[in-house]
């Protein structure tokens, strides 16, 4: 019988271990996306005596490059404990990761909840929930994963990888503006690498409002989420500077040392 409280202990000892990401060994693996989701909620009874409580919810695999990146063909959603939330401009040491790499994300900060009463969730209706719009870093521990060896419910459970976020300045969000396909663009030490433009930023939030409802755990106001990667995944070596903007919404620094 599947134990959460098994896989989400495996987990958190190799995180402490700092052992290299492999899927959860066939005796103690989720076979549903229901006990993956478990696993990671049993994980977070763990972690929040350590990182403080959920204070926001991420979405993997949302966008057509993160898929192709991954090799899968639907979302994960993960958690953002309150002690991983970094402000712009934040220094990350690496020495603090197994293997931490970079997405480049558009931000919200709900100014209501998105509760059981409201659901189902749609990109329309999740809009009159969005108070703030911010761009933001997170902050990948794949633990030197090989990404397309990687199974879905294995990295549901292990947080999506999740190793928190950076946010730049928030900015009032105007119910009138369309956030789909707003250009981004990432600069690595002032020069620009990589653009790109936000992929249903407001399905991916309805996606995840519902994941939670059903979880028995909605979205509160003043939670940050992020949306979905602009661009592909990066790594950032010790002394390198990024820095991601996008139009009309504000950019966001970040360092490593």
């Amino acid at each position: 019988m599947f134990s959460s409280e098994a896989a989400a202990r495996f987990i958190a000892d190799a995180h402490a271990s700092r052992e290299a990401y492999r899927n959860l060994p066939a005796d103690i693996a989720p076979s549903s996306l229901a006990e993956a989701y478990a696993a990671q909620e049993a994980l977070a009874r763990i972690w929040e005596q350590r990182f403080g409580p959920v204070a926001g919810l991420k979405i993997a695999t949302t966008t057509k490059v993160m898929q192709a990146l991954m090799g899968i063909d639907h979302p994960c959603g993960g958690m953002i404990y309150g002690a991983r939330i970094h402000r712009s401009p934040a220094t990350v040491r690496k020495a603090d990761y197994v293997n931490v790499r970079v997405e480049c994300e558009l931000a919200v900060r709900l100014g209501r909840d998105l509760g059981a009463a409201g659901a189902p969730y749609t990109r329309d209706s999740v809009r009159a929930s969005v108070g703030e719009v911010m761009a933001a870093f997170e902050l990948i521990e794949d633990r030197n994963a090989v990404y397309k060896e990687t199974k879905a419910l294995s990295l549901i459970a292990d947080n999506a990888w999740n190793g928190g976020i950076v946010i730049g300045a928030a900015k009032a969000y105007d119910p009138k503006v369309d956030p789909n396909g707003i250009a981004g663009t990432l600069r690595r030490n002032g020069q620009v690498e990589l653009t790109g433009k936000t992929d249903d930023p407001f399905g991916a939030l309805a996606w995840l409002a519902n994941l939670a409802v059903e979880r028995g755990r909605p979205i509160r106001a003043g939670m940050v989420v992020i949306t979905g990667s602009l661009i592909v995944t990066v790594d950032i070596a010790p002394g390198e500077r990024l820095d991601f903007s996008i139009d009309g919404v504000g950019d966001v620094s970040m360092s490593a040392v």
